[in-house]
Parts: structure tokens; sequence; C-alpha cells
């Protein structure tokens, strides 16, 4: 039995598919709120509750023997929110496994994290990856690059972003920071393979897909391929933290975070040679694979779907 947290998030939502397509025994641990309108035809055996409550929590790891943890709130949370429901979730998660005597707990992390690391996000994801390895439970860590794939919170961000600005797109910095993208079906098959793969047991493994990009070869990138091409203004990222501020007084969510900064930083970039030793994956390259999906897409639709949508903090976590 697989125990999956995080799984109507972006990437669970594509694993949970792929392993009920393969006749996994999945199991998922869910709030109430989403419960409702799954996006699976036939969904898996539910759990309801969150991590915040551990009776729900040991409840969940009966009869399991591989929990991927993917609960996450790096695209929307404050450091207060994500320190609750990521480091002390992880926490109250690790006791209940290590209790039930899982067998091995592979969780999501960035590439970069420490929690030594002066931004927020990188900090938590290192705190999490600290709880995992010390827990005395066998474990995975996969940091993976900028996931994208449809509805992904960051390159379809961008896409968004020009969308609305008929004139401009606000870049951070002089837009030299490397990124490492990784397609989200490559990201799953990874995901898969560690199931079976005791190469990865132990292991923190840092990955990407086949090429590397700037920021601003990343946008000039989105530009192409959407067709909305707008001068590029280079901003300060202080100055963006504080535009951030300043527009989620008036919209429910924002289409650039304080966390999309942490991760635009500085160089978010894994060794090429990596993904080879550990995994067999053809994967994909990012400028064909958006141009699949991207210039179908009515960005300006989903702009104002998301940012006045309600804001995932709004629920109760307990």
């Amino acid at each position: 039995m697989i125990l999956i947290t995080g799984s109507t998030g972006f990437i669970g939502r594509h694993l949970v598919a792929r392993l009920l397509r393969e006749d996994k025994r999945v199991r998922l641990l869910l709030p109430a709120h989403k419960v409702q309108n799954l996006p699976w035809d036939n969904p898996p055996e539910i759990v309801v509750g969150t991590l915040t409550d551990e009776e729900t929590v040991f409840q969940a790891m009966n009869g399991v023997n591989t929990v991927i943890h993917l609960e996450s709130a790096q695209w929307w949370g404050t450091e207060k929110e994500m320190e609750r429901l990521e480091v002390a979730g992880t926490r109250k998660l690790v006791e209940a496994a290590r209790t039930a005597r899982v067998g091995r707990v592979i969780i999501l992390s960035h590439l970069g994290a420490t929690s030594a690391s002066a931004y927020p996000l990188i900090r938590v994801k290192g705190k999490v990856e600290e709880i995992v390895r010390g827990s005395g439970l066998a474990y995975t860590i996969i940091r993976p690059g900028l996931v994208f794939g449809k509805e992904d919170a960051f390159f379809n961000h961008i896409a968004m972003l020009l969308n609305v600005n008929p004139v401009f797109f606000f870049m951070p910095g002089q837009g030299e920071v490397v990124l490492h993208p990784i397609y989200i079906d490559d990201l799953v098959e990874v995901l898969m393979q560690t199931l079976e793969n005791i190469d990865t047991v132990d292991e923190a493994i840092d990955i990407g897909g086949p090429e590397y990009i700037t920021l601003s070869d990343l946008i000039a990138t989105i530009m192409r391929v959407s067709g909305d091409y707008r001068t590029v203004v280079s901003i300060p990222p202080y100055l963006l933290r504080w535009l951030n501020s300043l527009s989620s007084l008036f919209v429910r969510r924002t289409l650039v975070t304080r966390q999309w900064l942490d991760v635009l930083a500085t160089n978010r970039v894994a060794k090429i040679g990596t993904m080879p030793r550990y995994f067999d994956v053809n994967m994909h390259r990012l400028e064909d694979t958006l141009l699949t999906y991207l210039p179908e897409q009515n960005t300006f639709a989903d702009t104002v779907r998301y940012t006045f949508q309600r804001h995932p903090r709004s629920f109760k976590t307990d």
C-alpha cells in the first residue's frame, strides 16, 4: 500500500493517475474540502484528515509500506504556514510512519534546499529533509528543478503575466539565474522508478531535465511559444517583493509570489549526469514540450480565475 499526501496538487494529480493506471494500491490523505470533485474517474481509498491531526495520520498509516510525501505550501504559503504544514506536518508524518513500521518515505524537496538558507522556501525544504534523514526510516529525497506542464505554478504564470500586460514584463534582476526545468511526466516517471530502485534508498538526488536555461532565455522562449512578445524590464528583486506585498492587498492570489523570488535568488541546477545514473527516462525538452500545449491555453481566463479563487490558506488545516 502506498500512502500519498498532497495528492490533489499539480504533481500529485499526475502521480496518482499513473499509479492507478498501473493498478498500484494507493491511499490518499486528504482534508475534507478536497474530497469533492476529485480529478480521477475511479478514486483510490481516501482517509479524510490533515497532517496536523495525529490520530488521522496514524490511521492513514495502517498497512502502508511506502509513503510519498508531496504535501506543500511552497507556491502560496507564508513562512509560518510552510513551517506549520511542511515542517510540523512532516514531523507528525514520520512519527506515525515509524510507529507503523513503514518501509520507506519518499519526499520531494528543492534544488539547493538547506536549513541554513536565507530564503524561507529553501530553508523550510532543508528542515523537512533533516527531519526525514533523522527519522530512522529508509528514505529517498528527490530534489527536482522547476517542474513544468499544464497548470504548473511557474511557467504558466509567466505566460499569464505576458498575456495580462500588453506592454511590459518585469524580470527580477538581470535574468542571469540558471534554471533546470523538468517536465511533469518525467518527474512522475522518476517517482515510479524510485519505488523499485534500491539504489535510491537513503539518497538525496538532484535532478533536472536535459537542458539548463537562464531566466532571460526562459522568458524569451515562453514569449516565442505563446506569441505574446513584450518589452522585458529588469527590476530589482526587492522591489518585486514589495510590489507582490502591495498587490496581495487587492487580489486573493498573486501570480508572482515570494516563493517564486526565493527560487530565482540563485542558480538552481543539478548535474546533467545524475538522471541517467539513477533513472532510465526519455526526457522532454522545454520548448518542444511547451509547443504542445501553451499556444492553445486561454491564459487571460486562467489569470482571472486564479487571482480571484479562494486562497488555499483560507481553509482550516486542523
